[in-house]
């Protein structure tokens, strides 16, 4: 991996979605961060976005970024069906990549990746920024230190309301359309933060007439007896609520517990409490951010809050789930 100056990392920005912008919008806020690239599929949407956030460089095509040695990592913005070819293209370069979650269509393609980038020696993670939240890694260590005893149950959900036509991308089989890689990738890896990977999966969708899922129920297990409930849909708003319990208490994050900025710990006997974030960060990516350039200046080619092995993980699942409601993408076998 190239040397990373310590006063500035330098990234491009390959895509220019609505996730693409709320991310740049983010970076140019942080004093160590310069967005110095973007690339899109068109000069003319790659300069709008240029324009938008003064980035210096702005490219037609993704391949003009991937050889743009003044930069020192890449994000991978696009929709999750490019990201093995978007990010693939990047780590052949030598560029190290953030690339958005959900990390692929499929757990072959994330080991192409993984592959690819440990042969190159690039940093390559995952933009679970749920990971990297304050609250959530706080959650975690409260759990891992035993403050509810063994954990017995997980249940999350994350739906919208839609409606969303047919035409748009979240109904696409070719983008890799449906609730469970947009939505349901962050139930799961909430349950895979706190549990692993489990040793079942059991799932029921209902599926759309381009037959993606417009939602889907997971019933997860792990060989100690834990069980996870989750859920995801297109077709009703949710709470987006969390919550686990344990032999000896309850954590319940009452919203958005992808982005948690409150939760609360019930332990048998005591007064529930509180935990609260220490600023109104709840929907920054700037945590993740933060953490791929403290990986960059450390040499480290993997994030210990992302770790790469937990993605595949999480990619696995996802196809056993797949598997158990019948949704296949176009080129898969």
């Amino acid at each position: 991996m190239a040397e990373v100056a310590a006063e500035r990392v330098r990234w491009g920005v390959l895509a220019t979605g609505g996730i693409a912008a709320a991310f740049t919008a983010d970076l140019v806020d942080l004093p160590d961060a310069e967005v110095v690239a973007v690339a899109s599929r068109t000069e003319e949407s790659a300069k709008a976005f240029a324009d938008r956030f003064g980035i210096p460089r702005a490219y037609g095509d993704w391949s003009a970024l991937a050889q743009d040695e003044d930069v020192d990592v890449v994000y991978v913005a696009t929709p999750h069906s490019a990201h093995r070819a978007a990010a693939g293209l990047c780590l052949e370069a030598g560029r190290n990549v953030l690339c958005e979650k959900a990390f692929t269509l499929n757990a072959r393609e994330a080991e192409e990746l993984v592959a690819l980038a440990q042969e190159r020696g690039s940093f390559l993670m995952e933009a679970m920024w749920m990971y990297c939240n304050p609250l959530i890694r706080r959650l975690k260590e409260l759990v891992d230190d035993g403050a509810i005893g063994e954990v017995r149950t997980i249940q999350a959900d994350f739906g919208l309301s839609g409606p969303f036509p047919p035409t748009h991308r979240l109904r696409d089989p070719a983008q890799g359309g449906g609730a469970l890689l947009d939505l349901g990738v962050y139930p799961v890896s909430f349950a895979h933060l706190l549990l692993g990977e489990p040793s079942e999966v059991v799932a029921r969708a209902v599926l759309s007439d381009e037959s993606v899922d417009l939602q889907t129920g997971m019933l997860l297990s792990w060989e100690s007896g834990a069980l996870a409930s989750l859920h995801c849909s297109l077709v009703g708003g949710t709470s987006t609520s969390a919550s686990v319990t344990g032999s000896q208490g309850r954590i319940d994050i009452p919203y958005g517990f992808f982005h948690a900025d409150r939760f609360v710990l019930h332990r048998d006997g005591r007064d529930p409490q509180e935990f609260t974030a220490a600023d109104a960060t709840r929907a920054s990516l700037k945590h993740e951010a933060i953490e791929v350039m403290r990986c960059l200046r450390a040499g480290e080619t993997e994030s210990p809050l992302v770790p790469l092995n937990g993605t595949l993980a999480v990619m696995r699942t996802l196809d056993s789930v797949r598997k158990h409601i019948g949704v296949t993408y176009p080129g898969e076998a």
